[in-house]
């Protein structure tokens, strides 16, 4: 790779990612880092334990354990981070320790609890309190205050809401029931949110978190650059790859914004584009991660488990829409580089990706297993382990084979290991994890060996620490759950929705779409989806949208919120890098993410952008055609619309030209009577008018 790419990789002027993440810093270099660091090592590997099934433990003890490690680690750990007072890290420590008091008193109660279920001690409601107390807290100081301000609503809607005014009233609820309620059992902050997050989430986290200190990151970027760094707006568009490749083990956002943003940003810059568009770009790319399968931001296995559907139709809904989305923004790079005659980097400079993928190809095999097997049917959580158990198998044996004579030997040995991770179908974990326990034996007799566990055990920390955000959250949101499983909260606004949709579907979408966006300026994707899928979810059901469809909706809208002002947290992630207001990169932002605004309202006129069945265009000509027709109609909508917008194809177009664009892409998306016709006919006009003009220059 050329001096000047390595340049980029980076920047000298680049911004702390903990300006917009407190967590993104490394544990602190202290006894306390220390002691935190291996609290967070041990909270992997009991998770790790439990998902494998080598520790057999019941779902409510390990949902426990894992909101007491969260407390544990979360507390004391921001407290170092940000190098507060003494006092303020003794009340973080005793914040952690009272969590902890939570887990052990949960997992020492079991059975008592369960017999008592409904009918609590004193110290059962003491405790319950304390549950409640420590999430909120951790929350908050790991958020900021607008989740917890929101969950507080809900709990105190609990307590009050018989003194409101019908139909917002309860029949009310006694305060131990209330507590009762969402501190035990698995209603409240232990529900489906937290079992997602102690079984699949964590240990996708963990895949990813050792696959990008194996080197993914490096792979993707090479690849991204050899591939496509050499066409018009070359800087760009390995942003736009890159980010998608990423999002395939990652699926954070802002998380990429401050991973490949600190190189693409740089490098669209200096290869001419604006710091607004280049910010923007790395913004609308990095959000689209979490609409990549297979692991979608991980709310594909919180969709799944909701819905009672196998994971495979959560993917199958999302991909075409995830397509599209990467198509539109590569689509609108392309014209922004057309525009300002932005060309693309020297071949010569860049890495092959050929070159590339034989030197790191055995990385891939994770990924290629890992969505084998969701695809064939098994389940995320064993899905899950096999995938990091052979990540963790091959960055051991990879470290091993280095020291072994090159030929017969290595092959013998990786079918070796093959064999073994086979095993795993026939004799369970115990083969797997005889192995590994092997191959961290067999590494530790060397200085190259050491490494490499140094760089596992890394690993193990930091997956941990990525986690904190994402599992406190869904213990959170839990009590927003459960406040509307047991007041029917969520009926309320349901039968709002309904009744405003009688009149118009569209205005009832419109409406869902503002509660996502105005939701999401605050929380992250995650709990935004539970909260919105669990209110407005049913009510678009009950409108005649198919099931996966409403729950896209909302989770569409939700990973926009990132990109819409005035909050917009991806693009203020990507401001100090881009050295550019946040404002100006978010407006940017939302013209590239175009599609990602227009795909959830056409999937609901029109199922089959999303594979699903119904709709009256399927039932006219048939699902395949449908599909086929649909897809091609979206793809036209967006071309015409990124003219539209950067007013450019092939040459400058003036805005006689780009408002007929504009028009040829808004009926094509509008879904009533004779529109479809009218956006033909006017794309034709565009077309026609173009080439009249002057005949666009190849690429």
């Amino acid at each position: 790779m050329s001096q000047d790419i390595q340049h980029h990789d980076m920047p000298k002027d680049a911004p702390d990612p903990g300006l917009h993440d407190p967590l993104a810093e490394s544990f602190p270099a202290t006894s306390e880092g220390r002691a935190l660091f291996w609290i967070a090592v041990a909270f992997s590997v009991f998770q790790i334990a439990t998902a494998a099934h080598l520790i057999d433990l019941s779902s409510q003890i390990v949902r426990a354990v894992h909101v007491g490690f969260l407390t544990l680690l979360g507390f004391p750990l921001l407290a170092a981070l940000r190098k507060t007072s003494r006092n303020v890290k003794v009340l973080a420590w005793a914040m952690a320790l009272a969590g902890v008091a939570v887990a052990l008193y949960q997992w020492w109660e079991y059975t008592p609890l369960i017999l008592r279920a409904g009918d609590p001690l004193p110290r059962d409601i003491v405790f319950g309190i304390v549950a409640l107390a420590t999430v909120f807290a951790t929350a908050w100081s790991l958020m900021g205050p607008a989740l917890p301000i929101i969950a507080g609503t809900f709990l105190a809607y609990c307590f009050f809401g018989q003194h409101l005014p019908a139909p917002l009233d309860h029949r009310g609820y006694d305060f131990a029931q209330v507590i009762d309620h969402m501190a035990y059992g698995t209603e409240g902050i232990y529900g489906i949110p937290t079992y997602v997050s102690s079984s699949y989430i964590f240990l996708f986290i963990l895949f990813g978190s050792f696959l990008e200190r194996a080197g993914m990151i490096r792979l993707f970027t090479d690849v991204s650059l050899g591939l496509v760094g050499h066409r018009q707006g070359g800087a760009a568009k390995v942003a736009v790859f890159s980010s998608g490749l990423m999002g395939t083990i990652s699926g954070s956002g802002v998380a990429n914004v401050v991973t490949t943003g600190q190189f693409t940003i740089p490098l669209m810059k200096s290869f001419g584009y604006r710091p607004a568009f280049a910010g923007g770009v790395e913004s609308t790319a990095s959000m689209g991660g979490q609409l990549m399968p297979p692991v979608m931001g991980a709310v594909a296995f919180i969709m799944a488990e909701t819905l009672g559907v196998e994971y495979i139709e959560v993917v199958q809904a999302a991909l075409i829409p995830a397509i599209l989305y990467f198509a539109s923004a590569f689509w609108m790079v392309h014209l922004e580089a057309g525009r300002h005659g932005l060309r693309g980097m020297a071949k010569a400079d860049l890495p092959s990706p050929m070159r590339a993928l034989k030197e790191n190809w055995y990385l891939i095999l994770p990924l290629a297993v890992l969505v084998y097997l969701l695809f064939s049917g098994f389940t995320p959580l064993f899905a899950g382990t096999i995938g990091l158990a052979m990540t963790v198998m091959l960055i051991l044996g990879g470290s091993i084979a280095l020291g072994l004579p090159a030929g017969v030997i290595r092959v013998l040995f990786w079918i070796g290991l093959g064999a073994i991770a086979a095993a795993f179908f026939e004799f369970g974990i115990l083969p797997v994890a005889v192995a590994i326990a092997a191959l961290i034996g067999w590494n530790a007799l060397s200085n190259g060996g050491r490494a490499t566990l140094a760089l596992c055990r890394d690993s193990l920390a930091d997956g941990a620490k990525t986690a904190l955000p994402v599992g406190i959250a869904c213990a959170l949101v839990g009590i927003i759950i459960g406040t509307m499983t047991l007041t029917g909260a969520a009926n309320t606004f349901g039968q709002f929705i309904v009744h405003v949709g009688d009149k118009s579907l569209i205005l009832s979408l419109i409406l869902t779409m503002i509660t996502c966006i105005v939701l999401g300026m605050g929380i992250p994707t995650i709990p935004n989806y539970i909260i919105t899928s669990s209110i407005a979810g049913p009510a678009l059901l009950a409108l005649g949208v198919p099931l996966i469809v409403s729950h896209m909706f909302v989770f569409y809208f939700g990973i926009l919120a990132d990109l819409t002002p005035p909050v917009a947290l991806a693009c203020f992630a990507a401001a100090p890098i881009a050295r550019e207001s946040g404002l100006k990169i978010s407006m940017e932002a939302i013209k590239i993410a175009a599609a990602g605004f227009v795909i959830p309202f056409m999937a609901v006129y029109t199922p089959a952008l999303m594979l699903q069945d119904g709709g009256p265009l399927a039932e006219a000509i048939g699902f395949a055609p449908a599909v086929a027709y649909i897809v091609a109609k979206t793809v036209l909508a967006i071309g015409l619309w990124g003219t539209a917008v950067i007013g450019w194809l092939g040459r400058p177009l003036g805005w006689p030209l780009r408002v007929l664009a504009a028009l040829a892409a808004i009926t094509l998306i509008a879904a009533l009577p004779m529109t479809d016709e009218a956006g033909f006919v006017l794309a034709a006009i565009f077309a026609g008018l173009i080439w009249r003009g002057h005949a666009p220059e190849p690429a």
